[in-house]
């Protein structure tokens, strides 16, 4: 089970509602911001041509000299430079004001109309943009007045500022908070996946942290831990009963084996009682073996035993495990094959039981392995672990029966009668004492493919 990452808290339950109220924010947001600019883009509007409006009928009394030093009186209370004005004579000569054109698209109605690009005296003045206003004066002249949009549209920028700083001095500081506070949850979580990988590879006293919050996490992590305390006895009582059975039953079948070879060496070599003794004995040793691996796999089983653990190199385990096993592979005219890769990862583990387990797949290895064939032993690395990879050319392993291969008694088709299905529950609890990960595959030689990849650990 892989930790936590930091691209996993996007994620998490947090980030997502996070995300929605974000998206929800800005959205709404968005249409505040367009209803308001709307609104008060018409409101300004409406003020500009109601005071053009205003400022016609106060003009409009006016004639001659007296209708000009009205209007430049009137533009000297303009501190804002948004009112513009020209006088006109009939053919449109102008006579007064900035403007030194009548606007073409302006038409002589009285009525204010929008316009751009304005005829202004101004340079810094040409192609803003407004309202307009046309009108014929008492003395056959033309008077026409303009009020720029453009100052009036400050305010509309001021509050679009205003409400974005708003919104960005909102966003940025639930981020900020979000940032924190899933900081705690997420350390959480990364300490229950821990505890629950440490479950999973058969560490049943392990129990999920609860924190002193009684929050929803503590709630859940509580009904699991009370969950793995029922299955801890349970698993207890009925591993109990077994490694029971299994210890008060080897000693009267010991008892029973030497009273056997007794009696047998009492009879004669071609005696018949002595080979029905013979079976018999041979069927109380299988027996008695089978007791022996059973209390085998349940010491193995007991997590506390790690004392032996040590870290060492796996280079020198697996040539002493190849030169033990290279004469049984030869009696079989086998092919008995070593590739170590060079610098390996060092592996902390208990040296006998590695030894064991890796043993035993290379005994099952050239057991189904025919004559002559070929078995290989090999370890490379892999993302700073050692993968230890047994493979041979036998009959290999059905894909349906890969899942059951590891569980006790079970022994597939091809073993043929032969052993008591143990062998390999005894190297899948030896893995899971180390916290190795095992795995059975196809071999390209043909026939199975078992792997045990060895992760570092911390003594």
């Amino acid at each position: 089970m892989s930790s936590a990452k930091l691209s996993d808290g996007w994620r998490s339950s947090s980030s997502r509602l996070l995300g929605l109220y974000s998206l929800l924010f800005v959205a709404w947001c968005s249409v505040l911001l367009g209803v308001l600019y709307w609104r008060v883009s018409h409101y300004l509007d409406d003020l500009a041509q109601s005071a053009l409006l205003q400022r016609a009928h106060l003009f409009e009394h006016f004639t001659g000299d007296a209708l000009c030093e009205a209007l430049r009186e009137n533009r000297r209370y303009d501190v804002h430079g948004i009112d513009a004005y020209g006088v006109f004579t009939a053919a449109g000569t102008p006579l007064a004001g900035p403007l030194k054109a009548l606007p073409a698209q302006l038409p002589l109605d009285g009525q204010v109309h929008r316009v751009s690009g304005l005829p202004l005296s101004d340079p810094t003045a040409v192609g803003k943009r407004g309202f307009g206003l046309a009108m014929p004066t008492r003395d056959d002249r033309v008077l026409v007045l303009v009020r720029y949009s453009g100052p009036l549209n400050e305010v509309n920028h001021l509050i679009l500022d205003a409400l974005l700083w708003g919104v960005s001095l909102t966003l940025l500081p639930g981020l900020l908070g979000w940032q924190l506070l899933r900081r705690r949850p997420l350390r959480r979580i990364q300490a229950i996946e821990q505890a629950t990988a440490r479950i999973v590879a058969g560490d049943l006293g392990q129990r999920l942290p609860v924190a002193d919050r009684r929050d929803e996490l503590d709630m859940l992590a509580a009904i699991v831990n009370a969950m793995l305390d029922r299955i801890e006895q349970l698993m207890t009582e009925v591993k109990g009963v077994c490694d029971n059975i299994a210890h008060d039953l080897r000693t009267p079948l010991t008892r029973m084996r030497a009273q056997l070879y007794r009696l047998r060496q009492q009879l004669g070599e071609g005696d018949a009682q002595a080979v029905a003794l013979d079976q018999v004995l041979d069927e109380t040793d299988t027996l008695m073996a089978r007791f022996r691996a059973l209390l085998r796999i349940s010491e193995l089983e007991d997590h506390q035993r790690r004392s032996g653990f040590v870290e060492l190199a796996p280079e020198a385990l697996l040539q002493e495990i190849h030169a033990f096993y290279a004469p049984l592979a030869e009696e079989k005219g086998q092919w008995l094959q070593l590739e170590v890769a060079p610098d390996l990862p060092r592996v902390v583990g208990d040296r006998g039981l590695l030894f064991e387990a890796i043993g035993n797949l290379l005994d099952n290895a050239i057991r189904f392995a025919p004559e002559g064939g070929r078995v290989q032993l090999s370890a490379r690395a892999e993302a700073g672990a050692t993968r230890i990879v047994v493979e041979d050319s036998g009959p290999g392993i059905a894909e349906a029966e890969r899942e059951l291969v590891f569980q006790r008694f079970h022994r597939s088709e091809a073993s043929q009668g032969g052993g008591f299905g143990l062998g390999l529950s005894i190297v899948a609890a030896i893995a899971g004492l180390h916290g190795f990960r095992l795995g059975v595959g196809q071999s390209p030689l043909g026939g199975a493919s078992f792997s045990l990849l060895c992760r570092p650990q911390v003594l």
